[in-house]
C-alpha cells in the first residue's frame, strides 16, 4: 500500500467533490466503471492509489471539463511516484510512513516536543542517543540506518524553497541528557545555529510555565499549499504516530499549538536560554 501523500489526499478530495456535484452515490459511480463501493471509497479517502486511467474514467463520468481531467490525471501520476522514504520503508510502521510522506509536501510545519529536541533539528549524535534509549533494542547497524533516515528527512527544511518550521520545545528537553556530554553540547549549538535560519523559529517553554496543555505529548501540525488541502495534525502515542484530520480534532490541536506559542519564550529569549545552558555545561 502506497503512503497517503498530500497529492493522493488532494486527488481523493477532488474525486469526491466531483462525484457529489454529479449527484452520484458511491454505489452508482462504482457500477458505471465496474468497480465497487468500497474501492471508490478507498480512492476518495486516499487509502488506495487510483490509477490515471481510473481517474480519467471517473471524471469523464462526472462530466468534468477536459482541462480539469488532464490536471487530475497528472496529479494521479505524480501521486504514484516514490518518495525518498521508500528505501527506508522496512524500518518504519505504516502510520509513520504516511506522516513522513505528508510532511514532505507541507509548506508549514509546527512541532511541539515535551521530552526531546524536535527530530528535524536533531544532530546525528543526538539521534544515536535517542535511538539507543528507545523502546526497542537496536544493533549498531539498525541505529545508523535510522540516523541516515532522519538526516535525509531533515533535508526538507534546507531545500531551495523550504517550509516554514516552527519548533516549540519544553525546557525539560534541553535539560535531559541524551548521549554523552559532547553530543549534548553539539545539539545545543546546532539548535542555536538552526534558529538563525529565516524559515526556522525555535521557542522554549520554561519550566517556570508549570503544567501546560502540551505536557502530555508531542504534536505536529502540517499546512499545505493547495487551499483544498485541510490541515493535518499528528500526535505521538505509545502505539506510534497517530494522524488526525477530523475538523474537531484539528480545532483542538490548533488551539493547543496556539496556547503553547503564548506560554513559550520569544524566539530571542529562547536563543538566550539555549545559549545560557550551553555556557553553563
Amino acid at each position: 500500500m502506497a503512503p497517503k501523500t498530500a497529492r493522493a489526499r488532494r486527488l481523493g478530495i477532488a474525486l469526491r467533490h466531483h462525484r457529489e456535484a454529479a449527484g452520484l452515490t458511491l454505489e452508482a459511480a462504482a457500477d458505471e466503471i465496474n468497480s465497487t463501493r468500497s474501492t471508490l471509497s478507498r480512492y476518495e479517502n486516499a487509502k488506495t492509489l487510483v490509477s490515471p486511467a481510473t481517474v480519467r474514467a471517473l471524471l469523464t463520468l462526472y462530466g468534468v471539463g477536459a482541462d480539469e481531467v488532464v490536471a487530475a490525471v497528472e496529479l494521479a501520476k505524480d501521486a504514484r511516484k516514490p518518495g525518498w522514504w521508500v528505501s527506508y520503508s522496512y524500518l518504519l510502521d505504516r502510520r509513520t510512513i504516511d506522516f513522513i510522506a505528508l510532511e514532505a509536501e507541507a509548506i508549514a510545519i509546527a512541532n511541539f516536543e515535551p521530552s526531546v529536541v524536535p527530530g528535524l533539528l536533531q544532530t546525528a549524535d543526538y539521534i544515536r542517543g535517542v535511538m539507543r534509549g528507545g523502546p526497542h533494542t537496536l544493533s549498531d547497524n539498525d541505529v545508523e540506518e535510522r540516523v541516515r533516515m532522519r538526516l535525509d528527512r531533515q533535508q526538507r527544511v534546507f531545500e531551495e524553497d523550504p517550509p516554514i518550521f516552527d519548533a516549540i520545545l519544553d525546557e525539560a528537553a534541553l535539560l535531559r541528557p541524551v548521549g554523552d556530554h559532547s553530543a549534548q553540547q553539539g545539539q545545543l549549538s546546532h539548535l542555536l545555529k538552526m534558529s538563525e535560519l529565516p524559515n526556522i523559529t525555535v521557542q522554549v517553554i520554561p519550566l517556570a510555565a508549570g503544567y501546560h496543555r502540551g505536557t502530555r505529548g508531542s504534536l505536529h501540525i502540517l499546512e499545505f499549499a493547495d487551499p483544498e488541502d485541510p490541515l493535518i495534525a499528528s500526535v505521538e502515542t505509545v502505539a506510534g504516530q497517530m494522524i488526525l484530520d477530523r475538523p474537531g480534532d484539528l480545532r483542538t490541536c490548533t488551539k493547543i499549538m496556539e496556547h503553547l506559542r503564548t506560554v513559550a519564550l520569544s524566539p530571542t529569549a529562547s536563543r538566550e536560554a539555549i545559549s545560557t545552558l550551553l555556557k553553563g555545561r
